[in-house]
């Protein structure tokens, strides 16, 4: 019996067709996917920054000298988890630590190429959100927001 060569789009194709199971009904799972698809745009948007990078870029700036424990704690993290972030960020000289004025603790400042990294992130990640929101119209948006703050708890 001879062996029929199957070229690569189909068998894509065929991956594609597979039976979802009970996956399309699960939250979860459909958050996941939505959290991909953001996910990716970002990455194609904000070279050189995930979106937690950015996010501690944010909340830094917005609070200059906070500690690495406050911060930790705003973004829901372990603290020794923070530190590896970071150093990779003082190691590209985006932010700074400062010795606290009780000497047990640093602050954490951005540096002047932080910021200038920042704000250009900024601008990306507004074009970003764009074209995620053009999906949606101004009141699905609006009710996306209010089910996920509610989903979050």
């Amino acid at each position: 019996m001879s062996q029929q060569i199957v070229p690569d789009s189909l068998k894509r194709i065929e991956r594609r067709r597979l039976d979802q199971g009970a996956l399309p009904g699960l939250l979860g799972y459909r958050l996941r996917l939505a959290q991909q698809a953001v996910f990716r745009d970002f990455a194609a948007s904000v070279h050189g920054l995930s979106p937690g990078r950015v996010g501690l870029l944010i909340y830094i700036d917005a609070n200059p000298g906070v500690t690495q424990s406050r911060l930790a704690e705003a973004v829901e993290r372990d603290r020794s988890t923070m530190v590896g972030a970071l150093d990779q960020l003082q190691s590209r000289g985006l932010i700074e630590r400062r010795r606290g004025d009780d000497r047990r603790t640093n602050g954490l400042w951005l540096t002047r190429a932080g910021r200038g990294l920042l704000a250009r992130a900024l601008r990306a990640i507004a074009r970003h959100e764009r074209r995620i929101a053009a999906r949606l119209s101004a009141a699905q948006k609006r009710q996306l927001l209010a089910l996920l703050d509610r989903i979050a708890g």
